[in-house]
């Protein structure tokens, strides 16, 4: 008997002795049936299972290939699942040049990519591609695919001046409103998101075993950095009356499940639009806006930046001085001028007589 071998392919007899062929790689199998062992039919199909995954394939010296690498490596790996994700997904809209040569790519063609972005995603998702490239630039910098980083002093577009903050901070009525209008199985979200300024995702999956003796210690899922609150009064006593269930998460909705992001933004934008109809409240309030009132707050009790960064669960203080921007300073320098006055007034009986 002839003996067929094909490069990249598993050819063997199965239990039931009848010939079988997969592409190694992918598993894609050669229907016998069709295109007979050993047949010209059967070469020719091999040949095109070869080409379709060649094909796919990035190419060297190119920036899908970088892509692949980076993708293979702990720098990626290591990332929280919600940045891998958030990097991916620029990755799969920068597929269509994938196979542009990393020679070609220099600081014009970085910002037509980020302006072809911002044009058609908006200017924060044009900006993100534009870091993601160059963090990935940088990577390959250090491992030798690039001889320099092409994004390097390219600054991200400016948001145009007048434009409403997209997550503004709730005012105190708006909270209370709220508070005492939202239905039962959405108090305790909401009352994660309002008393301890965790985002919508990492409120919604928060497991019950993260709370403990009135105590909350989790980790965001974006950044990894740990977070920290002993639950305030208000916040302890929404929990205390959460309607009892059986899912893992502290959190769940109407049929005592764990609440999806999309299921709870849906039942959010239905609340949002009965208040609108029952003339209790504007609109304009998100679900992000209440981690940037609790930086406000926080920022008006005259709390610094570095342990407002630690209460958000932010690495750096200054994504902390973002999001308390719109912090009520009067109060605070009314007392900072009241006691700089005073210092004043002590420093005019210290005048140091010339030639004394």
């Amino acid at each position: 008997m002839t003996l067929v071998r094909v490069k990249g392919f598993k050819i063997f007899d199965d239990r039931h002795g009848r010939k079988r062929c997969y592409h190694r790689r992918t598993g894609l199998a050669v229907d016998l049936v069709k295109c007979p062992f050993g047949s010209a039919e059967f070469i020719a199909e091999c040949a095109r299972i070869a080409a379709l995954v060649s094909a796919t394939e990035p190419k060297p010296g190119t920036l899908g290939l970088l892509i692949e690498r980076y993708r293979a490596n702990a720098a990626f790996l290591d990332l929280a699942p919600r940045t891998r994700a958030d990097y991916q997904s620029v990755f799969d809209y920068l597929k269509p040049i994938a196979d542009t040569p990393l020679i070609r790519f220099d600081r014009p063609l970085v910002v037509r990519i980020r302006d072809k972005a911002a044009a058609t995603k908006g200017r924060r998702q044009g900006n993100y591609v534009k870091a993601v490239l160059s963090l990935l630039f940088n990577w390959g910098c250090e491992r030798g695919y690039v001889a320099s980083n092409p994004a390097t002093g390219i600054k991200g577009i400016r948001r145009k001046r007048g434009l409403p903050d997209a997550n503004p901070p709730w005012s105190d009525e708006a909270r209370h409103i709220v508070m005492d209008r939202l239905p039962a199985h959405m108090r305790a979200p909401i009352g994660l998101m309002m008393f301890t300024g965790l985002g919508p995702r990492d409120a919604l999956s928060l497991p019950k075993s993260f709370y403990r003796d009135g105590e909350i210690a989790t980790r965001r899922s974006k950044t990894g950095e740990p977070v920290f609150w002993q639950c305030p009064t208000d916040l302890a006593a929404v929990l205390a009356s959460a309607p009892k269930h059986d899912a893992i998460t502290l959190c769940a909705n109407s049929r005592g499940r764990p609440w999806t992001e999309s299921g709870f933004n849906s039942s959010w934008q239905k609340f949002q639009r009965q208040l609108r109809r029952d003339g209790v409240l504007g609109g304009g309030l998100t679900l992000y806006g209440l981690r940037h009132t609790v930086a406000v707050i926080l920022r008006e009790m005259g709390y610094d930046e570095r342990t407002i960064a630690d209460a958000l669960g932010q690495a750096e203080p200054k994504m902390a001085l973002h999001y308390a921007k719109l912090a009520d300073l009067k109060p605070k320098m009314r007392g900072v001028v009241a006691s700089f006055d005073v210092e004043l007034n002590k420093r005019k009986t210290k005048t140091v007589k010339p030639g004394s």
